[in-house]
Parts: C-alpha cells; structure tokens; sequence
C-alpha cells in the first residue's frame, strides 16, 4: 500500500514536546500544501490534545517516506530541534498504519478508552486536507473507511458507554478536589467544541456561576446563552481568575494566555488565600506550569488525565475484545479491498499478455497441422495449451493474492509486472 502513519501521542511524548509540535491554522495549510510537493504523496496532518500524526501514501513503485524525513518536516515546520522529536517518533506501516488509524478513530488507542471527540477530529482533519488537494486515492478510501469502524464500534459495543470524552475525564477530576461546588464559580476559557463539550459536563455540578470568557464575544455570548452562563469579556480575563474557583482552559491559541509575570501582577494578590484549580486541556498549554504551586494554585494538564481516565475506563475495557475484533475485521476486509483494486487490473493484463502469447504459437502451429489431424485432435491440442497457461498463471496469482491478504502485495505485484513486460 506503500502507507505510513508517523507521529507521537501522549504514550510516546510527553505535553511539552506535544505542544510544540501542534498545529496552528497556518502551519497546518502550510503542511498540507507542502508534505505533497516536497514528498509526492497524499498527506492528512491529524492533531488532538493528545497525538499529533502524519499520514503518508505514496505510488507502490517509489520509496516510502520514513521517520527521518518527517521529524525533519516538523523540525523545520516547529523550530524544534530534529534530535528532540526523532526519538519520539514512531513509524507504523501500510496494514499496521490502517489498524492504527482505526484504532484511533474508535476510541481505543486514547487515554479516555472509548473517547467519541476523537471521531470528529479524524474527520475534520481528512476534510482540511481534502480541501487542500491534499489526498488522493488511497487516503480518501481509508479516511472515510475510518469513520464508518468508529460509528460501528460505538454502536455495536458499549465501550462508548458513559463519560468519555477529555472534558469528562477534567471533571471528573476537578470532583476529587472540591466536596461541593454549590459555592464554586466555574469559568470556562474558549467557546469551541471542547469548551461547549465541558460545559455539558459542568452542568452536572451544579455550580453557583458558570462564567465564559473567550476572544470572540459572539461566540462566548452564544455558548453562554445555550448553557445558562456569564459572560466575561476577554480583556477582563484577570477579573474572572480572580472570581474563578475552577478553571477549565480550552482554547487553540499558540502561545500561553496566561503566563506568570502576568498572573502574579494581576490575579494572585486579589485572591488572597482561595485556591484555584486550573486544568488545562489545551495543547499548547494556556497556562505557564510555573503557576503551580501545590497550595493556592494548583495546575493541572491533559497527561494528567491517565489516572483519572484509568479508573472511568476500568468499566469500559470489559468491552474491549469485541471493539478490537470489529476493528481487526475491518482492517483485513479493507487491505484485502484496496489490494483487489490494485491486483485485479495486473492480473488481467497478466492473462491477456499470456493469452497473446499462446495465441501467438498454437496458431501458426495448428495452421501447419490442418489437413493432417482431425478437429478433434486439433481441439486437443489448443485444451493442453489452455490447461498449461492456467498451471503457469495459477502459482504467480495465487502467491500474488496471498501476499495481498497480508498486506504485502506490492513487492510482488511490481516483480510480476516487470517479469511479464506488463510495465510499457
């Protein structure tokens, strides 16, 4: 398939190198155009608070693109250091690349086991590069083909059972720390998805205020509205710290919004001796990590979900066999599909490169023989030929298709095209 899936995830990388090499709008349509011209293959960039990948397919005949190059790319693209992301990199391959992905968009390969927010972002990331004419043949099959497992996943099994999601697993958290959250005020930083998915989740709580502050005060409008909020508008961000006995911080802003000169000045001697919780979901961070300090301020990031996420998912994983099984189905029903569309137009040349070449000696030779064999005879002779190009083809064909159920067809398919001239 001549397919790479090269990244890292919160298994591999910790939240600083993650952070850094994340995405923003304009590195990532840089990416997009790039990857294609640079490297000529499809390419899709998919970034969570957790993984930031990179996919790659390239024509069967040409070297795929390995690891080194693509820590080079991030290197070049981040203005971080190759040496600093090479090792943290890992490289999976064409059928181990699909399970992967697949794995990814059901839920099971992230810190909250069954997660449905990481759905979307799959789809979101393949329609940006889409759009940017960054796909081709084999991404848009195996993009869309993801999507189509998570949904069976989530519908078939339980694992999705539950909360799930990162915003969940935050609240969740924030519940250890605090008894009641009648006499708590909750501020939520950012109006996107994950801001909106958090307040879902913060209803629950039933704190006395929610405030929401984000840079666009239609959006923060609407967000609150819809979840019975307060706004805050963005230039007060230090009055809602100092009102904040919770924060959830979600935005996709580059650098940190909040640092600690800034905190320090403006918030810290306002608050007194109140403590604040501040979880960070944000990758790149919001929040300076330096703020925490164990007492009054305490700073928590999204690696900091495993041990919140192990105990919610120790429900979940029960029905992990049956989620893994539909994946593993799917990753051989679509290997074996993307083989047959590549095999079928080979074996077909191959069979009639052969039947051409057996027309070309039984004829001139039964032309020879006519008049002295009967037709019977003659037909005879044309069946033996038959028969011997169906044992000749059967072993090449045979070896090709089993190669092809294992995913390793293309090495094969190119020897057979060059062994029977099938290439001009």
């Amino acid at each position: 398939m001549n397919l790479r899936a090269i990244g890292c995830n919160v298994e591999s990388a910790a939240v600083e190198l993650r952070e850094k090499l994340a995405f923003d709008a304009a590195k990532l349509a840089y990416a997009l155009a790039e990857l294609p011209a640079r490297y000529g293959a499809e390419a899709v960039v998919l970034g969570t608070c957790n993984r930031v990948e990179v996919y790659l397919a390239r024509p069967n005949e040409e070297a795929a693109v390995h690891r080194a190059l693509v820590a080079e790319f991030l290197a070049e693209v981040h203005g971080v250091p190759t040496e600093a992301i090479i090792g943290k990199l890992y490289e999976l391959g064409d059928a181990e690349a699909v399970d992967h992905l697949f794995r990814v968009a059901a839920g099971l390969d992230s810190v909250v086991v069954g997660e449905t927010q990481i759905a979307g972002q799959v789809k979101d990331a393949f329609e940006a590069a889409q759009k940017a004419q960054a796909t081709g043949p084999l991404l848009n099959a195996l993009f869309p083909a993801a999507t189509r497992v998570s949904k069976r996943v989530r519908t078939e099994t339980k694992i999705a059972d539950g909360h799930v999601s990162v915003s969940s697993a935050a609240v969740d958290f924030v519940r250890e720390v605090f008894d009641t959250f009648t006499d708590k005020a909750v501020l939520v930083i950012g109006a996107g998805e994950m801001g909106r998915l958090t307040l879902n989740h913060i209803r629950e709580l039933n704190p006395a205020r929610v405030l929401v502050t984000n840079r666009s005060p239609e959006r923060a409008a609407a967000l609150a509205a819809e979840y019975g909020g307060h706004v805050v508008p963005w230039e007060h961000l230090d009055d809602a710290l100092v009102q904040a006995d919770i924060v959830l911080s979600t935005t996709g802003a580059p650098q940190p919004i909040v640092d600690r000169r800034w905190f320090d000045a403006k918030v810290r001697p306002r608050r007194g001796n109140r403590p604040l919780v501040v979880f960070d979901m944000a990758v790149p961070r919001d929040f300076d990590p330096r703020l925490h300090d164990g007492d009054r301020v305490s700073v928590f990031n999204v690696d900091d979900l495993n041990r919140v996420a192990d105990q919610a998912a120790a429900a979940r994983r029960k029905h992990l066999p049956a989620a893994e099984a539909i994946v593993a189905a799917e990753v051989q029903k679509f290997v074996q599909d993307w083989n047959r569309r590549k095999d079928g137009p080979v074996i077909g040349r191959l069979t009639t490169e052969v039947d051409r070449l057996r027309e070309s000696m039984v004829s001139p030779l039964l032309g020879k023989l006519k008049g002295r064999l009967t037709a019977a005879e003659m037909e005879q002779i044309e069946v033996a030929f038959r028969q011997f190009q169906s044992k000749l083809l059967h072993g090449p064909i045979a070896a090709l298709n089993e190669e092809s159920r294992a995913g390793r067809g293309g090495t094969l398919r190119e020897a057979l095209m060059k062994l029977f001239g099938l290439n001009g």
